[in-house]
């Protein structure tokens, strides 16, 4: 038996918007939409990762502290990580933090999508040992 990520699921008090800000921002295509209300969505990003964004019934104000226990982020692999965020920036996202050492080699640096939550882009070094787990796209 071998076990693969087929989707994460992410709640939203604003499902649309969200759905819109992957789309426009970080350029997933739109996979399904529901057609219903409350709204539903699968988004994939470029890479393969299927995000499903449905309505939330409430939210935490600590969802970007990545030190509480649960899933906490999403890693974005990226080339280079100085042409990922001149892009983003373009399409509106603000950058907080300076680029740090990845964990494991390489370099990270986070943001957060519309709704607060915490992505990073993660820069890995030619012959990386995560190189086959993860190859950007």
């Amino acid at each position: 038996m071998q076990f693969a990520i087929e989707h994460l699921g992410l709640p939203s008090l604003n499902p649309k918007a969200l759905q819109q800000w992957y789309v426009n921002t970080l350029g997933a295509q739109l996979l399904f939409d529901n057609g219903q209300t409350p709204p539903a969505y699968f988004v994939a990003l470029p890479g393969g990762v299927m995000i499903e964004i449905y309505e939330a019934g409430a939210a935490l104000g600590r969802t970007a502290d990545n030190g509480l226990a649960g899933w906490r982020h999403v890693a974005l692999r990226v080339d280079s990580i100085e042409t990922a965020k001149a892009l983003l920036e373009a399409r509106g996202v603000i950058f907080s933090q300076p680029i740090k050492p990845a964990g494991g080699g390489g370099r990270v640096l986070f943001f957060a999508d519309a709704d607060g939550n915490l992505l990073h882009l993660v820069e890995r070094p030619a012959g990386s040992v995560f190189g086959s787990h993860s190859e950007p796209a």
